[in-house]
């Protein structure tokens, strides 16, 4: 048997032993019929959500409920998404998720799938004469409109005091990025992984991150989302399906390397790589979010619901949105 198969076996045997614990063997103990079929949106982003998909962890937590899961390639999609009714679950980022709640999406946070940190950069070609932001003046720089990269972009820019309109901004898609800069059509990208890392192995350097944005105020996340409709009539399922998650979590605290092995594939990427990725990302515990600077336990002490009200006003300011919620839509926003 390969190496990775067998280190694929031991560490599902590991999430499965861990969400029958956190769970507290919660299959015997449901309060509310659980859904027959389910449709979670995900984005191949390195993170605990990965990791049960990958491993088909949803599946063996919830036999007798047809899991689908639908990719997308940015929380604008997502949003879409959920708009329409076609998902019950998704992953955006903070600014998708900031535009939803301005926009009265169906939808509630219940979880942080990750803190973004390095995963999210603004990569350089060597060759494109810009050391750092300031630099950019007169340069193409890509990010997907509407994405925790292009608010991420755009605070850089406004830190750096360079004028938004003398750069020219492009909305490509992370797979348009690569393209464009394969083909040098763009100086730069602001991106995550894993095309991120495929533009620093192409010539690229990273000159800012979202983890340094965020030291600054400008913080982002990739975000755990549920339709309304879903969440009012199967709750048991949402707090399930977070068991499983955090099992996820713990699993990658116990043995990073078993986790990189297992996401490598779906990465485009080897082990070692993989690994790097998830370090980029900070990935927290149910427990560890229910923290009044994360999601808090009521709706007054949620750090997370004032970080989404600053991404408002963010977006107010540059225009991206008419107006940003009050403070109370999006604390009323969290699941609890």
């Amino acid at each position: 048997m390969a190496k990775s198969k067998k280190w694929g076996i031991a560490l599902t045997a590991l999430i499965t032993t861990a969400a029958l614990a956190l769970s507290g063997c919660a299959a015997k103990e449901r309060g509310s019929a659980l859904p027959k079929e389910v449709t979670i949106g995900y984005q191949v982003i390195p993170n605990a959500e990965l990791l049960v998909k990958t491993n088909g962890l949803a599946e063996k937590h919830f036999p007798d409920v047809k899991i689908n899961w639908k990719p997308f390639d940015s929380g604008r999609d997502v949003n879409t998404a959920i708009a329409s009714g076609s998902i019950d679950l998704g992953l955006a980022g903070t600014v998708p998720v900031a535009i939803g709640i301005a926009n009265k999406l169906p939808y509630k946070v219940y979880y942080l799938h990750d803190i973004i940190g390095a995963a999210e950069s603004l990569a350089v070609r060597d060759d494109a004469g810009a050391k750092q932001v300031n630099e950019l003046v007169g340069k193409k720089v890509a990010t997907p409109f509407g994405s925790t990269a292009h608010f991420s972009l755009l605070s850089a820019l406004k830190l750096a005091g360079v004028d938004a309109g003398s750069v020219t901004v492009l909305d490509l898609q992370p797979q348009d990025i690569l393209a464009a800069w394969q083909r040098k059509d763009i100086d730069a990208a602001f991106v995550w992984n894993p095309v991120l890392a495929k533009l620093l192995d192409d010539g690229g350097s990273p000159i800012v991150t979202a983890e340094e944005l965020s030291k600054q105020g400008a913080i982002t996340a990739d975000v755990g989302l549920v339709h309304h409709d879903f969440a009012e009539k199967y709750p048991d399922f949402v707090k399930e399906y977070v068991s499983v998650l955090d099992s996820a979590v713990q699993a990658y605290r116990d043995n990073p390397e078993q986790v990189a092995e297992a996401l490598a594939p779906v990465l485009s990427t080897d082990a070692a790589d993989a690994l790097e990725q998830t370090k980029q990302l900070v990935w927290l515990t149910s427990a560890e979010q229910a923290e009044a600077q994360y999601l808090g336990t009521s709706k007054s002490e949620s750090g997370f619901a004032d970080v989404l009200k600053e991404t408002g006003d963010f977006l107010a300011e540059q225009k991206q949105i008419q107006t940003a919620p009050e403070l109370t839509e999006f604390q009323e926003a969290i699941f609890r």
